[in-house]
C-alpha cells in the first residue's frame, strides 16, 4: 500500500539526516564502493529508506553482484521506488529514488540476475537495514 508523500525542506533534511545521508539521499551522492555497512548484509529482513522508513527491498531479492553495493534484482513492490533518467557524469543511467520522499537511492541495470534481469545498485547509507525474526 503506498505511503503518503514525505516532503521536508533541505533544513529539515539536513537536521534529520546523518551528513553523509544527507548527501547520498538529497545530493544524489554515491559512497565509494565496498565501503557501505550493507553491502555484505544477507541476514533475512527488509531494507527500508534511511529518509523517510519506507520499505523499499527486501532480504529475498538480494544478491551478490560483486559491484560494491547492495543489489537487488526487483524492489519490494513495483511503486516503491522511482526511476528517471540520469546523464551526469557523461553517462547514460537510470537512476532510483524513494516514491515516498523522492530520495536517491542508486541506479538501476539490465546486467541482473533472473527472473528480472535486473540489478538495483543502491547505496547503503540510502539504507536502513530491519532483520526478521525467524520465528515469526
Amino acid at each position: 500500500m503506498p505511503r503518503e508523500r514525505v516532503i521536508r525542506s533541505e533544513e529539515e533534511w539536513r537536521e534529520l539526516l546523518d551528513p553523509e545521508v544527507f548527501r547520498v539521499l538529497r545530493r544524489a551522492g554515491t559512497e565509494p564502493a565496498f565501503s557501505g555497512a550493507l553491502t555484505d548484509v544477507f541476514s533475512p529482513g527488509e531494507y527500508l529508506c534511511a529518509g523517510c522508513g519506507s520499505v523499499l527491498f527486501t532480504s529475498e531479492t538480494k544478491f551478490h553482484s560483486g559491484c560494491g553495493w547492495p543489489s537487488f534484482y526487483a524492489p519490494v513492490e513495483r511503486a516503491a521506488v522511482t526511476e528517471h533518467r540520469d546523464q551526469s557524469f557523461g553517462m547514460e543511467r537510470i537512476e532510483v529514488r524513494c516514491a515516498v520522499c523522492e530520495g536517491h537511492l542508486g541506479h538501476v541495470f539490465t546486467d541482473g540476475p533472473p527472473p528480472t534481469g535486473l540489478r538495483y545498485c543502491i547505496n547503503s547509507a540510502a539504507l536502513e537495514f530491519r532483520e526478521s525474526n525467524a520465528k515469526e
